[in-house]
């Protein structure tokens, strides 16, 4: 009796309730500011203003009912499908490549008819498990070099190359390498076998990875290269390929210390190409100014704390590390997001987490989020 009275216990107490608010916040901006981002390309499209927004809110519902199921169970039970998220992953994105559908010059969407979503969305959240259950698993073995440090980088192999070859998906590629070498730090690894490797692999790597979108002569590579090498002098193509980024600069600039207010940013009638996704940040920085910006950063960083804090106080690794990742691939996503429409990086196509607009991948992201708020279920006084 006493082991079943605790056993309840544990199954009802309460998750991170600031985490939860947090979301929530995120969640209801986000919807805010892809109303006001999408109306004009919506009215011109559709002739009608709410037609994004309106799918945006069906999925966000979808959503927040998907991350309060998963909130309830138990996160454990992951670990006993982490092979078969790992395959999964593989042959999903590899999918891509033979049933997707292509748009800007990349083919990264798979179409069902009823939905259309990016297979690398899942993967990530796949790969994070994964790697949480491996690593658990293989603690002992990770200050090898061999073991801890290469064994492990080497699932990461299929993976990259189907999203660099197949999908020409860089952002995915870069995003999924540096959670997991997080959670791989996290776990034990040594920093000094990722410095040395990193250091030989981006000279090695960029230099291929230059001389082969240089070599291959076709528009796509052209239009990769161009996205790579624009942010350093977008006004050099003011009318081509530097358009949407010194757009993006227009806006930010022109929303002052306190915006323009919402909906009036004048950067979303058809300047900015296609506001309501990758250069959302845009818009509203425009419309809410500076101290918009800032808020946004603040609950993007209280999101991070309150998920480090809920790794640092999981029971076990593998919730821990589970933990970790997802927090991880949040915050980054976030911080490269609002790098790039600030022009401090390269376009490599990152939306801005519960902001940029996409239905799938805002119930993909709040299902993770439920996973998160189930490991501080089980977290000591978060």
């Amino acid at each position: 009796m006493k082991n079943q009275n605790k056993s309840t216990q544990a199954k009802e107490k309460p998750f991170d309730f600031i985490l939860f608010i947090i979301i929530l916040i995120l969640l209801a901006m986000g919807i805010i500011m892809v109303l006001s981002a999408s109306s004009p390309q919506a009215l011109a499209e559709d002739g009608d203003s709410y037609s994004y927004v309106r799918k945006q809110v069906i999925f966000a519902i979808i959503g927040i009912v998907a991350m309060l199921v998963i909130s309830k169970i138990d996160y454990k039970i992951y670990a006993k499908f982490a092979k078969v998220a790992y395959i999964g992953s593989v042959v999903i994105l590899a999918s891509v490549r033979f049933l997707g559908s292509s748009s800007k010059g990349a083919v990264r969407w798979l179409d069902l008819g009823f939905v259309r979503f990016q297979p690398s969305e899942i993967a990530k959240i796949a790969l994070i498990v994964f790697y949480a259950a491996w690593l658990t698993k293989n603690k002992d073995k990770l200050k090898d070099f061999k073991k801890g440090f290469v064994a492990p980088l080497l699932f990461i192999v299929p993976i990259a190359l189907i999203l660099l070859f197949l999908q020409n998906h860089l952002s995915a590629t870069i995003i999924i390498v540096v959670v997991i070498s997080i959670m791989m730090l996290m776990a034990g690894t040594k920093l000094k076998y990722f410095l040395i490797s990193g250091i030989i692999l981006a000279l090695v790597g960029g230099s291929a990875l230059f001389t082969y979108i240089k070599v291959k002569d076709s528009e796509d590579a052209n239009f990769r290269l161009a996205r790579i090498t624009t942010f350093l002098d977008p006004w050099s193509d003011a009318k081509g390929d530097g358009w949407q980024i010194i757009q993006s600069l227009y806006a930010i600039g022109s929303g002052g210390l306190f915006g323009a207010g919402l909906g009036e940013s004048k950067q979303k009638f058809l300047y900015i190409p296609e506001p309501h996704n990758d250069f959302i940040f845009s818009v509203l920085a425009e419309e809410l100014g500076f101290i918009g910006c800032i808020v946004v950063i603040i609950l993007f960083a209280v999101l991070i704390w309150r998920g480090l804090l809920v790794a640092i106080r999981a029971k076990d690794m593998f919730g821990s590390l589970l933990a970790v990742g997802i927090t991880s691939l949040v915050g980054l996503q976030a911080i490269l997001n609002i790098a790039v429409v600030t022009s401090s990086m390269p376009n490599t196509g990152i939306p801005l987490p519960f902001f940029s607009y996409g239905g799938t991948a805002l119930v993909i992201l709040l299902s993770s989020m439920g996973i998160l708020l189930n490991i501080s279920r089980s977290a000591e006084k978060v």
